[in-house]
């Protein structure tokens, strides 16, 4: 019996998650050219953010994006009229177990901002 899509990959990773800070709210996104020099247009929607730290963040897409697609997203900041915009890029996806009808499943996807 294959993989379930409940069985995701555990690793040991040395990045400390403690500082992550719940964030829930729409955010916008572009997307940026693919590293390749692909000649499509960039995409644009919204997202839902869900959790925050210094070096990424954890959002809820429509759609996964490729991995290692940069995006430039709309990190929302205490004034609601403001937004900084940040360059993020695509880490891992994964698709939400929940859903009934697979092509239409919400994924998560791991963002980590760029310097």
């Amino acid at each position: 019996m294959g993989q379930t899509q409940w069985e995701w990959p555990m690793t040991d990773c040395q990045e400390n998650h403690s500082e992550r800070a719940a964030l829930l709210r729409p955010i916008q996104y572009e997307m940026t050219m693919p590293v390749e020099g692909s000649a499509a247009p960039s995409q644009s929607g919204r997202a839902l953010s869900l959790n925050i730290s210094r070096g990424g963040m954890l959002v809820l897409m429509d759609r996964p994006p490729a991995i290692d697609q940069v995006m430039k997203i709309y990190v929302p900041t205490p004034i609601t009229a403001a937004e900084t915009p940040t360059l993020a890029e695509v880490r891992w996806t994964r698709k939400l177990p929940f859903s009934q009808n697979s092509s239409t499943a919400p994924y998560f996807v791991g963002l980590k901002f760029m310097f």
